[in-house]
């Protein structure tokens, strides 16, 4: 199979967004979030204001820069999760892989920037609950439900806090495991 190649344009464009973001970043960790302005962030990337607004909504999506492809990785988890697998299994595979991914240093300083900030704070839960929405509906969508069913829009809400509450765990993939059997099995089947 054949896939497109980039153009020299969109690849330009790539790589003025991937500048600002981590100018936005590395400035935000040296200086704290509230001392750093958009100007700031568009100087150090060597860009006008006006090109970073081109790329980013605001100051708090410079952070949140792959967000769309956050949400994207996990309804193709569920979407394109392999012949025999559940939903579940999908998910569970997905989430663990990133749960591994988020255990370095530079994304604990990452994590502690956005919990330490309420504007972030703030447009991460706003980001989750579209994530949380789009992977309710891919979840109905595979199990033939509504996705305004409360079944499906709890287990949505509760796949997607299985990395948060495994951070901090001695063996994060493990409780993510754990997480997943109880979603899996529930109370019963842990012989609770």
């Amino acid at each position: 199979m054949t896939h497109p190649t980039t153009g020299r344009r969109e690849r330009k464009k790539a790589q003025t967004r991937r500048a600002l973001a981590d100018a936005a970043l590395r400035l935000f960790l040296e200086h704290g979030y509230d001392r750093v302005g958009v100007k700031d962030v568009a100087e150090a990337a060597d860009v006008s204001v006006t090109t970073l607004f081109k790329h980013f909504s605001g100051k708090e999506a410079l952070v949140f820069d792959q967000d769309g492809e956050r949400g994207e990785a996990l309804v193709a988890a569920v979407r394109e999760r392999g012949p025999g697998r559940s939903v579940l299994e999908g998910l569970r595979g997905h989430l663990r892989e990133r749960v591994l991914k988020v255990q370095d240093p530079e994304f604990r300083r990452f994590r502690e920037l956005i919990d330490g900030t309420p504007a972030l704070s703030e447009y991460a839960h706003r980001m989750w609950l579209r994530h949380e929405t789009a992977l309710a509906e891919a979840l109905a969508e595979e199990t033939s439900r509504d996705a305004d069913e409360v079944t499906v829009r709890a287990l949505a809400h509760y796949a997607l806090a299985a990395p948060r509450l495994a951070d901090g765990s001695e063996d994060p993939a493990a409780a993510v495991d754990r997480i997943f059997t109880l979603l899996e099995q529930g109370w019963g089947g842990l012989g609770a």
